[in-house]
C-alpha cells in the first residue's frame, strides 16, 4: 500500500484564544493535486505553514510522505517544495542566479546544478530568460520560476500557498496545466491552497475549509452532485418573504443569502413556471444554472465564500488564513 502524500490527523492550532484549525484529519494520495478552498482566515494558510515546517500545530500530527512535520522536520524539508503567496524571488538577481542559489541550500553545485536548471528553466518556458533580471519578467513568468526553483530538489510533494495571486485568468490556467505534467510526468502530488473557484475546479480532489474546519472534500464532480439538482436564484423585492412563503407552498427549502433567495431543486426549469404563477409580479429575476464549486460552499457553509460574516471576519483581531 502507497504511503499517503500528505496525512493529518486531528490537527488543531490555535492563536490564543482562536481556535484556527478545528480537527482537521485528511489524507492526499500520491500523485494528486489537491485544492484547499476557502475563504481568507479559513485557515488555509495556517495549514500551510505547519506542513511546511514553519509552525508547529498545537495538537494533533501531520505527515509528509510518512514523515513528521514536527518530528521529522529535516526529512519534509527534503520531500516538499514550497511556493508562496508572496515571491521569494530576488528581483535583482537574475533568473540563473535565483536559480544556483536555491540549488546551494539544498547541497547542489557545478555542473549538476546546472544541468538540472537549464533543464527546469526549459521545462517551464523560461529558459530564453535565464540571464535576464527577475524584476523585467511578468507575473506569470516570475510564478513559472518560482516553480521551477521549488523543484531544483526533486521533491515528492509540492505545497502552493495561493500560487495565482497576481496573476490573469490565463496564467491561472497555465500554472494548472503545469502541475498536471509534473503529475503525470513525475509523480509529484501539489497540494494548494486558493480561493478561486476556477483554480480548484480545475484539481482532482479538493476540500473545504471554512472556520478551521474541514467540511466537505471529493472531486469537485462528487461536490457538485451533494447538491442533487438545480441552482435557482432569484431577486424580488421581499426576498424572506418569498422564501418563507415559497417553502410552505411547495415544501422545498428557500434560503435568502446577500438578499437573493436560493433554491436548490432537481429539474429547475420545470419548477420556476410554478414558481412565477404563484407568486405574480413578486418575482423581478430568476436564474436556473447547474451547481458550482460556488454553490457548494454555500450549501455546506450556509454562507458564501466571501461573505463579510465568514469565518475571515471571525475572532476579531488579527487574522491569520
Amino acid at each position: 500500500m502507497n504511503t499517503p502524500a500528505v496525512e493529518l490527523d486531528s490537527l488543531n492550532h490555535r492563536y490564543g484564544d482562536r481556535l484556527a484549525l478545528n480537527d482537521v484529519s485528511l489524507t492526499v494520495r500520491p500523485g494528486c493535486i489537491f485544492a484547499l478552498l476557502g475563504p481568507n482566515g479559513g485557515g488555509k494558510t495556517t495549514l500551510f505553514k505547519i506542513l511546511a515546517t514553519l509552525m508547529t500545530p498545537t495538537s494533533g500530527s501531520a505527515r509528509i510522505d510518512g514523515a513528521d512535520v514536527v518530528s521529522q522536520q529535516r526529512a519534509v524539508r527534503e520531500r516538499i517544495g514550497v511556493v508562496f503567496q508572496k515571491p521569494s524571488l530576488d528581483v535583482y538577481l537574475t533568473v540563473a542566479e535565483n536559480m544556483r542559489h536555491q540549488g546551494n541550500f539544498y547541497g547542489q553545485s557545478g555542473e549538476k546544478l546546472r544541468l538540472r536548471s537549464g533543464e527546469l528553466l526549459e521545462r517551464f518556458g523560461v529558459a530564453d530568460r535565464a540571464n535576464d533580471r527577475v524584476k523585467a519578467l511578468s507575473g506569470g513568468l516570475q510564478r513559472r520560476v518560482e516553480l521551477a526553483k521549488s523543484l531544483l530538489h526533486r521533491p515528492r510533494v509540492l505545497i502552493l500557498d495561493e500560487p495565482s495571486t497576481g496573476l490573469d485568468p490565463g496564467a491561472r490556467v497555465g500554472l494548472t496545466d503545469y502541475l498536471v505534467e509534473l503529475r503525470d510526468k513525475d509523480g509529484v502530488t501539489s497540494l494548494l491552497t486558493t480561493h478561486l473557484m476556477d483554480e480548484a475546479d480545475r484539481c482532482d480532489v479538493v476540500g473545504v475549509i471554512d472556520q478551521g474546519r474541514l467540511v466537505a472534500q471529493g472531486s469537485p464532480a462528487e461536490l457538485k452532485a451533494m447538491i442533487g439538482g438545480d441552482v435557482i436564484t432569484i431577486h424580488a423585492a421581499d426576498p424572506d418573504s418569498l422564501a418563507k412563503r415559497t417553502s410552505q407552498r411547495f415544501g422545498t427549502q428557500a434560503d435568502v443569502m446577500d438578499g437573493v433567495v436560493r433554491i436548490e431543486r432537481p429539474k429547475g426549469h420545470e419548477f420556476v413556471p410554478d414558481l412565477i404563477e404563484a407568486f405574480p409580479g413578486e418575482i423581478e429575476s430568476v436564474t436556473v444554472g447547474k451547481p458550482t464549486l460556488e454553490d457548494v460552499f454555500q450549501h455546506v457553509t450556509g454562507h458564501r465564500l466571501w461573505d463579510e460574516n465568514s469565518s475571515a471576519s471571525n475572532g476579531g483581531g488579527k487574522k491569520h488564513g
